[in-house]
């Protein structure tokens, strides 16, 4: 890849080796109050966005599970009690702040023994082929450099007949709704940010990223294009959230 080849960081333009360390710097800054930021940012509702995964995950006792963009555990608590002891959950994240806050509060609820952590690069899974039942990635696609090299790695770990759920701020599908999205995202969020973590820049970011994420029916191709099959997509709350879904055959 050419020196000068560049992508988006929000609505800003960079260099493509660039992407990877800026988001970093985003995560570093908020990592120590994500959770708290979550709940506010949603109103709580992205606990039921994240219980609607865990339900179509199909995930059982004894399986193998990969939560990428793992972050601060939410899924992975879940996930390693349905899996049991027999079976076994990674945390993977690319951020190292991100993945201590998980480790840690993961520790602190009990959870351990059954739960692996990575710190791993969604294009570059550090993991061997047809490794995982299912791999879930939440809200963290948007942020992932060469988000068609990423959806390839994932496949190519993930078992025959094996499921990825994408779960990730898509486009909401009433025209209403998407001017109250815009106004809060560019207005509220990233002052909330600023009361929050002395960070407004940063939240500023995760709503430009929102906004250069592809569509749900674009999203879709990019996981058959990966090499998924029977993909579809569930809209949530109008569409301000996708939870997109693909079996390796």
């Amino acid at each position: 890849m050419s020196k000068d080849h560049t992508t988006h960081f929000g609505y800003q333009t960079v260099k493509t080796e660039e992407k990877a360390e800026k988001v970093a710097d985003v995560f570093h800054s908020v990592a120590a109050k994500y959770d708290l930021m979550n709940d506010l940012m949603s109103g709580g509702i992205h606990r039921i966005w994240k219980k609607f995964t865990i339900e179509l995950s199909g995930v059982r006792t004894g399986n193998s599970v990969l939560d990428i963009a793992g972050g601060t555990g939410d899924l992975t608590a879940k996930f390693a009690r349905l899996v049991g002891p027999k079976g076994n959950v990674v945390l993977a994240d690319i951020n190292d702040s991100m993945l201590k806050v998980g480790r840690d509060k993961l520790t602190d609820k009990g959870i351990a023994g059954n739960v692996h952590y990575a710190q791993a690069d969604a294009q570059y899974l550090p993991f061997p082929d047809n490794s995982f039942d299912c791999i879930t990635i939440a809200f963290g696609l948007r942020n992932v450099t060469d988000k068609d090299l990423a959806l390839k790695s994932m496949y190519r770990v993930l078992k025959p007949g094996g499921r990825l759920l994408v779960l990730e701020f898509s486009k909401p599908q009433n025209s209403l709704l998407e001017k109250i999205y815009d106004t809060y995202s560019f207005r509220i969020l990233p002052a909330m940010g600023k009361l929050i973590t002395n960070d407004s820049e940063s939240y500023r970011y995760l709503a430009e990223s929102i906004r250069m994420h592809p569509d749900q029916e674009t999203l879709k191709t990019m996981l058959t294009d990966a090499g998924f099959s029977d993909t579809k997509y569930y809209n949530m709350t109008g569409g301000v959230v996708a939870l997109h879904k693909g079996i390796k055959a």
